[in-house]
């Protein structure tokens, strides 16, 4: 793991940044409502949407004093109380998006995929070619072990002024799927933006109450496009309509990954019931959401491998480069209320992990982020729903914020450690 970050931006003594001016937050939000998709809106389950936004550069405030202008390095800046220290200033993004959620059309409900590439001059691609890309360019992919044979040809969307395609795990005919669209979907069907394929797109209807009982829900459908637990790993490549130019990390292709720690009512580990729990009366119906007990201690979700700069749970740093907490540490718990139209804003962890909980009857938007680099990913932004009774788990090297979209208070329980 790497911290990586463009700039840390010093604030002068007795200075507050100017939040009001320019917050990370509008500019991410502004992504997450210019997110244009196939069909239309009400076909998609709004609570169920997931995008990605890589991370092309990062800024981030130097600390309050007295450390303003001396301890510009996050390596060294210690003091967990310093808040300002972790906030972003600023962000931009690569060429990439993603999006992924439920769609249903008929009664047919499914996963899909979007994939989308920036159409204007200042592309990898375009700067590459030198010419302009024209109506469609190319796409390579591979949706977990599932890699697409052919390259796909991915159409000039004019609405989002990007070239996109929304791959969906339609499991019927292609005649079959466009009667089944509404206008708006025909049309994406006829130029190729909108495609059936369930092989690179899996996902049936697994994960009902019923047919979880007992069962370990990373072992059920572990292939699900639209997996509660598990991660999906996604590998992608670009080029030109021709195939003969390359946006590719030469050759290494791009690495994404949907894989925010997200648990509760719905993502859970197991769900099962339990008659006469701790000797007491009835029945008790329970969800492990996270464990080192019954056999999950394997999955070192709770734990964390502490890197040189990070203080562990005693408060020692070490130059130990594989040390390792099997369980998570708890110096805070606290009670928030996000007022209505506003948002916990984008900051940086840099040693301890933290939990995020929706209580009430309001959910959020849940911004995950990489400030550190890690080798099986390209850095992004990952937004969700936190709905009620559902939390996320943040890790040192990550980044998070919580907006309230909506115009009512929105009530969250939090804890583990500062920064």
């Amino acid at each position: 793991m790497q911290l990586l970050h463009d700039e840390v931006v010093p604030v002068r003594p007795g200075v507050t940044p100017d939040y009001q001016e320019a917050n990370p937050i509008v500019r991410l939000l502004a992504l997450i409502e210019g997110a244009v998709l196939a069909e239309g809106r009400e076909c998609y389950t709004f609570d169920k949407l997931q995008y990605l936004f890589p991370i092309r550069t990062l800024q981030l405030y130097g600390p309050s004093a007295p450390n303003s202008s001396n301890m510009l390095d996050p390596c060294s800046q210690d003091d967990k109380q310093d808040f300002q220290k972790q906030n972003v200033r600023s962000f931009t993004t690569g060429d990439t998006e993603l999006i992924r959620g439920l769609v249903s059309v008929g009664d047919w409900t499914g996963p899909f995929i979007r994939i989308s590439y920036r159409a204007g001059p200042d592309s990898v691609l375009a700067l590459r070619t030198q010419g302009g890309l024209g109506p469609a360019i190319r796409l390579w992919i591979k949706v977990g072990a599932v890699a697409s044979t052919v390259l796909r040809r991915v159409p000039y969307d004019d609405e989002s002024g990007r070239y996109a395609i929304e791959l969906w795990g339609w499991t019927g005919t292609p005649a079959d799927l466009r009667a089944a669209l509404g206008p708006r979907g025909q049309v994406a069907f006829d130029l190729g933006a909108l495609v059936a394929d369930p092989v690179l797109v899996p996902g049936g209807d697994d994960f009902t109450r019923e047919a979880l009982d007992g069962k370990k829900v990373n072992d059920v459908a572990p292939d699900h496009a639209l997996h509660p637990t598990l991660p999906l790993h996604i590998e992608l490549a670009w080029a030109d309509e021709a195939g003969q130019v390359w946006d590719s990390l030469d050759g290494a292709n791009y690495q994404f990954e949907f894989n925010m720690i997200l648990r509760g009512w719905e993502h859970f580990l197991k769900v099962g019931t339990s008659q006469f729990p701790h000797g007491g009366l009835g029945f008790l119906e329970y969800r492990n959401l996270l464990s080192n007990y019954w056999g999950y201690a394997g999955l070192q979700e709770l734990g964390r491998t502490i890197p040189p700069w990070s203080f562990d749970a005693f408060g020692h740093k070490a130059p130990a480069p594989d040390r390792h907490e099997s369980f998570m540490t708890v110096d805070y718990m606290d009670l928030h209320i996000i007022r209505a139209n506003a948002a916990i804003g984008l900051h940086r962890h840099r040693d301890n992990q933290e939990v995020f909980m929706a209580i009430g009857d309001r959910a959020g938007l849940m911004v995950m982020g990489d400030w550190a680099k890690l080798p099986n990913r390209e850095r992004c932004f990952e937004v969700r729903t936190l709905n009620p009774g559902h939390l996320t788990l943040l890790k040192g090297g990550n980044l998070h914020a919580l907006i309230n979209p909506t115009d009512q208070d929105m009530f969250v329980f939090m804890f583990g450690g500062y920064d």
